[in-house]
């Protein structure tokens, strides 16, 4: 599993079973108790950078998102930018995620936030679809990539209802956040990459191994792809913490 910064409670659920057939006696606690004693749980740290420029002149959708609780996968997806370091330049990621299952359905890496960056993106989204009955909300900020006509004429187009963040909060748009922050903390986004294609590279190794393999509590502990296929769950809102 490639997942350096994977949460201990996470880990633990992954790791039962072949304690139990070791015959090893160990619980939750003293497994958490055990990785504290050896200096071995991650430490949380944070970090920002402002992808966002909001001073245009574009149509600014409204915030489709207030007093909506998502009940199923595809019902709405929440995307973002986030910044990438890469040697002698830098780099945006651009995501689309699910916000009732957590899965990622599009990514796109590039030089530029130009509105191809998020275009691309949401046309992989598109791609993966797996129920197409119906219209889709799609919530961003109100960055000009998002608002511009290349991108909203593009995304309205198929079947998108714009939705955007209406103030300078990031908690408008936490689920994106939050998983920016897991591939970033989790997938070794944080650091310092060599260049474009080893991003590439390892951004479709992490989105794979993100989707199949990380749980989340949001998501009774199960992962992305179990929760979109099952839809079983019941939402759980998002903190940044």
């Amino acid at each position: 599993m490639k997942m350096p910064r994977y949460g201990a409670r996470k880990l633990y659920l992954d790791i039962a079973q072949e304690l139990k057939k070791n015959n090893i006696k160990m619980g939750r606690d003293a497994f958490l108790e055990f990785l504290r004693s050896n200096q071995m749980l991650v430490k949380k740290t944070k970090r920002y950078h402002v992808t966002t420029d909001s001073k245009h002149g574009f149509y600014k959708s409204p915030n489709r998102l207030k007093g909506l609780t998502p009940t199923h996968a595809e019902q709405v997806w929440v995307s973002d930018i986030t910044y990438v370091k890469i040697q002698h330049n830098h780099a945006y990621l651009a995501l689309v995620t699910d916000a009732y299952s957590k899965k990622i359905m599009g990514y796109k890496i590039d030089t530029n936030m130009k509105a191809t960056l998020v275009k691309d993106a949401l046309q992989m989204a598109l791609r993966n679809r797996l129920y197409s009955h119906q219209n889709i909300i799609h919530h961003s900020d109100r960055g000009i990539q998002y608002c511009c006509p290349e991108f909203s004429d593009f995304a309205q187009n198929n079947g998108m209802l714009l939705s955007t963040t209406q103030k300078y909060d990031p908690y408008e748009n936490a689920v994106a956040e939050r998983i920016n922050g897991i591939l970033k903390y989790e997938f070794g986004f944080l650091r310092t990459l060599p260049n474009l294609d080893t991003a590439n590279k390892m951004l479709k190794q992490a989105v794979k191994i993100y989707n199949s393999q990380r749980r989340h509590y949001s998501l009774e502990m199960k992962t992305p792809e179990f929760a979109h296929t099952k839809q079983e769950h019941e939402y759980k809102f998002y903190s940044l913490n």
